[in-house]
């Protein structure tokens, strides 16, 4: 079960409630790591152990929160949701499936085929940065929505120079070259380029609000979602999963 107090605070599910029975087959199917049949396999052909018991029944009912689960005698920890920060590369659509481009799943290793992620969100093809991957759909949801105030932040590239006008009129909410108004968002002076901090999501927003003043990008980067910062050391395709500090995104 899911915990949101609001849009402003987030923490992490719990796995299960307390004293609930689940059947053995079902736990490690769920987990996305092995498919059904995958699951009563290990289970029938002696791979699977709790609390020490080598269990062969797969319809057993066990309480994972108190019980230790092993398969080929390593932990198994069930996660229903499960958060990776990628550092997305150039040139890989934001997207599940695409007949045409290559998208940011072909990144990830085999292991997290059957879990259902996809992007929270989404980064140009010619950018590159913070792209956070997820099977929780709620929280993609409230990252992606204005009113929960989740900060999205850029660095880009781009020729001229910023400008305290330019800086006050992100501020005052930019008008776009096709009529359409942007939320107030921040603007930041930075060696080699800028910072831009928004709150909302347009399509290609930040190109076209640098294009509004007069500054096309010729390099965008996300650098933080919320207060959560790309981790530096990941190289572009590289990715990591995220732990608590998942709680970050709406701190």
């Amino acid at each position: 079960m899911q915990e949101v107090c609001r849009c402003g605070s987030y923490k992490p599910p719990l796995r299960f409630f307390i004293g609930m029975m689940i059947r053995l087959d079902k736990l490690i199917s769920d987990s996305g790591l092995y498919s059904r049949s995958e699951a009563i396999m290990l289970i029938r052909s002696g791979r699977v152990s709790v609390d020490s018991r080598v269990v062969t029944l797969n319809s057993e009912k066990i309480d994972p929160n108190v019980m230790t689960i092993k398969i080929d005698n390593k932990p198994f920890v069930y996660k229903k949701y499960h958060y990776l920060m990628m550092n997305k590369p150039q040139g890989f659509v934001s997207s599940t499936l695409d007949k045409k481009e290559r998208t940011v799943i072909e990144l990830l290793d085999e292991r997290y085929n059957n879990i259902g992620l996809f992007p929270a969100g989404r980064l140009d093809k010619d950018a590159e940065g913070f792209l956070l991957l997820t099977n929780d759909g709620e929280l993609s949801h409230k990252i992606a929505s204005p009113n929960c105030k989740v900060e999205k932040r850029y660095f880009v590239e781009f020729e001229g120079e910023i400008s305290d006008d330019d800086i006050l009129a992100f501020e005052s909410g930019l008008k776009l070259n096709d009529g359409m108004v942007c939320l107030p968002a921040k603007l930041e002076r930075a060696e080699n380029g800028a910072y831009v901090t928004l709150r909302e999501g347009k399509f290609h927003q930040v190109k076209k609000m640098m294009a509004a003043i007069g500054k096309p990008v010729k390099y965008l980067k996300r650098v933080a979602i919320g207060k959560l910062v790309l981790d530096e050391s990941l190289e572009p395709g590289q990715y990591r999963e995220l732990g608590k500090e998942i709680g970050l995104l709406f701190d």
